[in-house]
């Protein structure tokens, strides 16, 4: 293995705790460099990983011991914080979505550099979703011919203390977690060619329920009931949902259905998961083990996918499910199917792979 990959990591929030168990002491890279409109928390951070620094933003972007930008920060910040990076030579791998507004994210995508540009969700290089895809791939449902996904919630102002960026542009339910269920189906079934979209915003105020703030109304400036009609390239439709305004659903977090069978599909948001699969003459579901996906995988992974070759959470796709999830709200306000103009490929199938196994075979 050779030296270590330089990460330098922009926004320590509340998820960065997940990144930093998976790259905190993965042998193949090393933290190099914090930053944090916090600074005090980025000092604190840095303070865990030797040789690691607390820097600014333009610091960090500028540092030659950082080969990649893990950029954390909130939506209305991806933008500005993956395109110094590209700007300066860096890799960028950020949360989702890529960008707050698709023109944004164009934007990030255009720009020359010797970089590469990844991004979450990577929960659907885990053996949840990608057992899920073996199964679709070997011919085990016949041929795919629709799919269901439902994602529902009450919102994040009952247990976030500051969910006010949930509900400004950025946020809301489909942009919230529609990259994890979009992004399934789009490893699922392949790239989508048009959309049909209906929405609502019930309420104009949410109350937070928790933390210093409770009882504190805050507006809510985007939609939060989002329901829609992807139509695939291949020729397999889904319906999706999502929703800050329903108290809870029995239905699975996505089934897919086949010609000559059915797949109950665990949650997204998750690495692991037990996948189901039925066919018509069968009385009751039957469990199959995991046969693909990083075991035990955790945030993170998709970087060092990407820093190994596999390169299964780009840029691109994340472009793609920006635009399927703008192009539903577009399709909402207008009142009419609207034809996308981003496509990707679907990435190679991640094999089952240990623990053991993806930490010896990733190396800066």
């Amino acid at each position: 293995m050779g030296e270590p990959h330089g990460i330098g990591i922009v926004g320590l929030g509340v998820i960065s705790g997940q990144y930093l168990e998976t790259l905190g002491t993965h042998p193949g890279v090393r933290i190099a460099a914090t930053a944090d409109l916090d600074t005090a928390r980025a000092a604190a951070v840095a303070e865990r990983f030797p040789g690691c620094r607390a820097l600014s933003v333009a610091e960090l972007v500028a540092d030659p011991e950082v080969r990649t930008v893990l950029n954390l920060t909130v939506p209305a910040a991806h933008a500005d914080v993956a395109s110094a990076a590209i700007r300066s030579g860096k890799n960028v791998f950020g949360e989702k979505p890529l960008a707050a507004t698709l023109a944004a994210a164009r934007a990030v995508m255009a720009l020359p550099g010797p970089g590469w540009v990844g991004c979450a969700p990577d929960t659907v290089l885990g053996t949840g979703i990608q057992t899920a895809r073996a199964l679709v791939d070997a011919g085990e449902i016949g041929r795919p011919v629709a799919a269901v996904a439902t994602w529902v919630s009450p919102g994040h102002e009952a247990w976030h203390p500051h969910p006010d960026f949930y509900y400004r542009e950025g946020g809301g339910p489909l942009l919230d977690m529609g990259p994890y269920y979009l992004t399934s189906l789009f490893h699922l079934l392949g790239p989508v060619a048009r959309v049909t979209g209906a929405s609502s915003r019930p309420r104009a105020t949410r109350r937070i329920a928790s933390g210093p703030r409770a009882g504190e109304e805050i507006p809510v400036e985007v939609d939060t009931h989002v329901t829609g009609v992807l139509e695939h390239v291949d020729g397999a439709v889904s319906t999706v949902t999502f929703s800050f305004d329903a108290a809870a659903t029995d239905a699975a977090p996505i089934e897919v259905h086949g010609e000559t069978g059915s797949l109950s599909v665990p949650d997204p948001n998750h690495f692991a998961g037990e996948v189901r699969l039925r066919r018509p003459a069968d009385q009751a579901w039957t469990p199959v083990g995991a046969q693909a996906g990083y075991i035990d995988a955790g945030r993170g992974i998709g970087l060092l996918d990407f820093i190994g070759g596999g390169r299964r959470a780009d840029g691109a796709i994340a472009l793609h499910v920006l635009e399927i999830m703008t192009a539903l709200m577009d399709s909402a306000a207008q009142g009419r199917r609207i034809d996308l103009s981003t496509t990707a490929t679907r990435p190679p199938l991640v094999p089952l792979t240990t623990p053991a196994q993806w930490r010896r075979t990733v190396s800066g």
